[in-house]
């Protein structure tokens, strides 16, 4: 069963939930890009997206937010009016403006933004009859991806153009998900879309992690969907879970990640705690590599 110890101070952090002052020097790879996708909708997709940017940025990641949902709650959660805004990513996809030309940057949460809003459907109906569709965003995102370390897209919860875009131009996947009863059903139906999207168009797509969110501890149904997935995933679920916290809900109504709002509610130590935890895989995978190359 998940423990507040589980959303406290997963490896790779500090106390309170910060990322070890060891993370900070270490040198990271750049251009790094991941979906946050789950075709569910509530599920905490946005959340994620805005308070994992957030956690990155607090410890010195350069990241950029790829709001790709028509309802542009990244963009508002940031604390950016969506509907006064010069340009946003339905301009990019249908080539009326460059990537760089639409990045704001969110001086109040300390990441960059690509922000969306409603026009961002006629962007989708653009894509379902234009060439190269499936690859639009993946074109956008190339001049600029090395300018960061991390870039995240929020997916729209539909597997509609606009989700495989993102899935097409990611190199990996982090699914948030509810432990609750129809999670597995749906999970299933997106691990297949990522599987056709690898595919036909993205070889180097794959899981990058399964976070459970807006776990309650008291619901004996969550710790039987909680044991599921670690039976079926293992490593691929992260350690850190996301907490059920009112702090966290209120956050995007002021325009704040919950780590500017209420730095030391559950909902921010919970995301801190993953920030780390990411740290720490990225750690290890590059030793892995190094130890790889040492053997050869």
């Amino acid at each position: 069963m998940p423990s507040e110890s589980d959303t406290a101070s997963p490896p790779g952090t500090g106390p309170g939930g910060g990322v070890s002052v060891s993370s900070r020097v270490r040198p990271v790879a750049r251009g790094r890009i991941v979906a946050i996708a789950n075709q569910k909708g509530g599920v905490g997709k946005t959340t994620t997206c805005v308070n994992l940017a957030a956690a990155l940025a607090d410890v010195g990641r350069k990241v950029l937010l790829v709001d790709m949902d028509p309802q542009g709650n990244a963009t508002t959660g940031s604390g950016v009016d969506k509907n006064d805004v010069d340009l946003t990513i339905g301009d990019v996809l249908l080539g009326e403006a460059k990537a760089a030309d639409a990045v704001i940057t969110v001086e109040t949460a300390g990441y960059d933004l690509l922000p969306a809003n409603q026009d961002l459907i006629a962007a989708e109906v653009a894509l379902m009859e234009g060439g190269h569709k499936e690859q639009r965003l993946s074109h956008a995102l190339r001049p600029i991806r090395q300018n960061y370390h991390h870039v995240f897209i929020d997916c729209p919860p539909a597997l509609n153009m606009l989700t495989v875009n993102a899935l097409a131009a990611a190199q990996g996947v982090l699914i948030p998900m509810q432990c609750e009863y129809y999670a597995l059903e749906g999970l299933s139906t997106l691990l297949d879309t990522i599987e056709r999207i690898r595919r036909r168009a993205n070889p180097g797509l794959h899981v990058e992690g399964l976070l459970r969110t807006m776990y309650d501890v008291r619901n004996n149904l969550a710790t039987e969907v909680s044991s599921q997935l670690m039976t079926h995933f293992g490593d691929k679920v992260y350690r850190t879970v996301v907490p059920r916290n009112i702090r966290l809900a209120e956050a995007p109504s002021h325009g704040l990640p919950v780590t500017r709002y209420d730095r030391g509610s559950r909902g921010a130590v919970a995301y801190l705690g993953l920030a780390g935890e990411i740290i720490r895989r990225e750690r290890e995978a590059h030793q892995g590599v190094s130890v790889r190359q040492r053997s050869r």
